[in-house]
């Protein structure tokens, strides 16, 4: 859409102005057409300024998301992008679309999730205040090195939070988003595999950051738990901020993953806040008490027993929780 791109050339100029005539050149299409969909651009809310001589300027943005605010055309993930209201869950969004056969870096941005899923077949509870963001990889690596991108995408979320607030949050393992310790974001990574080959088809990463929820908005059962920027800093980012920045980090990782494997292992054990603590391991209807020690080289967290003996546990097999809290 016309004014998408033309709110993307605004946005790039960094506040700058810049002429109708240089946009019409650019985008291949009459000064008309620039003014009409600068119109439409100020009638959703963005202030625009314009002078003779000088140009169009954005000084003021309203919180929408839409594609002409997170266009970007060196980041391969959100490449292609589809801007929502409210969808059951970007997760299953991506997934219809991947039906056909898309490009890897697509992206889906909502508001708000009807049916949004957790780890374990659990509901995500996704209120109006929040961001939920997926989108669709295809890394080139062995099969068992994808559930690592659980992890990575943890870091990630953490890159994109401190870019913003100047503040890193911690990952509770293997991929809450903590901060205060109350949960700021969720992860969820699922995978699509050929039906003959058990090849690989692509990965979708979803992830929901809390942003302007109140107590109220997380509700009774939620609210003691889960934390909103809003909530820790007094304010919040844009929803067109907080999504460009995961779309930047999720760039970063896609471009990363799994060749420097070595480095984002390194980060993880550094934000990861279960080290160090003692846990409940859940696992089916068996509840044990241990001591998280280390997180190994494939993202398994070390658990040591009271007995003195040690096991790597994966994400996929059990649930950890802290004694004290929600850590």
């Amino acid at each position: 859409m016309l004014r998408d791109e033309v709110l993307a050339l605004l946005k790039a100029q960094g506040g700058a102005p810049l002429s109708g005539e240089a946009m019409s050149q650019k985008l291949g299409v009459s000064r008309a057409a620039v003014w009409k969909a600068m119109e439409g651009l100020r009638q959703e809310g963005y202030v625009i300024s314009s002078a003779p001589r000088r140009g169009y300027a954005l000084e003021a943005s309203p919180d929408l998301l839409s594609p002409g605010e997170l266009m970007n055309p060196d980041r391969r993930v959100g490449s292609r992008l589809v801007c929502l209201d409210t969808v059951d869950s970007t997760n299953n969004e991506v997934k219809r679309r991947a039906v056909d056969d898309v490009p890897d870096g697509l992206a889906v941005v909502s508001a708000r999730q009807t049916g949004g899923r957790g780890r374990r077949g659990r509901s995500f509870v996704s209120p109006p205040g929040g961001l939920y963001l997926s989108a669709l990889l295809r890394p080139q690596c062995p099969l068992e090195q994808v559930s690592a991108l659980t992890a990575w995408s943890a870091v990630a979320v953490c890159d994109a939070v401190e870019a913003l607030c100047g503040v890193r949050p911690g990952i509770k393992w293997p991929n809450d988003v903590i901060w205060e310790g109350r949960k700021l974001s969720g992860i969820l990574t699922e995978l699509e595999l050929e039906g003959e080959t058990a090849a690989l088809r692509y990965v979708v990463v979803g992830i929901g950051v809390n942003l302007t929820q109140t107590e109220a908005d997380f509700g009774p059962q939620v609210a003691p738990v889960a934390i909103s920027m809003a909530q820790a800093l007094g304010r919040a980012p844009r929803r067109a901020e907080m999504a460009a920045a995961l779309l930047d980090a999720l760039d970063r990782l896609d471009r990363d993953f799994p060749g420097q494997w070595d480095r984002w292992l390194e980060r993880y054990r550094a934000d990861c806040i279960t080290l160090g603590r003692q846990i409940k391991v859940v696992r089916g209807s068996e509840e044990r008490i241990g001591r998280a020690v280390e997180v190994d080289d494939q993202f398994a967290l070390v658990v040591e027993w009271a007995d003195g003996t040690r096991e790597a546990l994966s994400s996929g097999e059990v649930s950890v929780r802290g004694l004290l809290g929600y850590v």
